[in-house]
């Protein structure tokens, strides 16, 4: 049995687009032998895509290698800019501690993530440093789209292991 659609959502629908992307990423993660962890660094338009990541900690043997940073990497190094103002990171798992100073230093506009992460999250969920009133930049941060399916991703991958 199917359930209805809920209403629609004016502030997590419109990333959705972006956010089935971000999980194509993460899929690519897993088939890299990865935790399914997948980024897009959209340009200021909302829509045109600069960069995409998924994790390649296993691929690379580097544990800073999440889908965040290299999406974030890759955007700068498309922009020859290290300031991402203006762009969106969509990323399927809320970013670590880690994940969170990488997107405050680029000065990242905003954030949106799909799962919540109760276990090692900043941005919101664990400990909240994208918003933090202490720190020069602080971007939006929406929470929750495509949050199923990004979760039940995450949940086969360690169910599996």
């Amino acid at each position: 049995m199917q359930t209805a659609p809920g209403p629609p959502d004016p502030v997590r629908d419109p990333w959705r687009p972006a956010m089935r992307l971000a999980l194509d990423e993460a899929g690519r993660a897993v088939r890299g032998g990865d935790v399914p962890v997948g980024a897009v660094v959209l340009a200021p338009d909302g829509t045109t895509v600069l960069a995409r990541g998924h994790n390649e900690r296993e691929a690379g043997g580097d544990p800073t290698a999440h889908a965040e940073v290299l999406a974030v990497r890759r955007a700068a190094a498309e922009l020859g800019e290290w300031r991402l103002a203006g762009c969106t990171l969509v990323v399927t798992l809320e970013p670590c501690t880690m994940c969170a100073g990488a997107i405050q230093q680029a000065r990242v506009d905003r954030v949106v993530y799909g799962a919540r992460d109760e276990k090692a999250g900043a941005a919101g969920s664990l400990w909240d440093l994208l918003r933090d009133r202490r720190l020069n930049h602080r971007p939006e941060v929406i929470e929750g789209v495509l949050a199923g399916e990004c979760a039940r991703l995450l949940t086969e991958f360690f169910r599996e292991r």
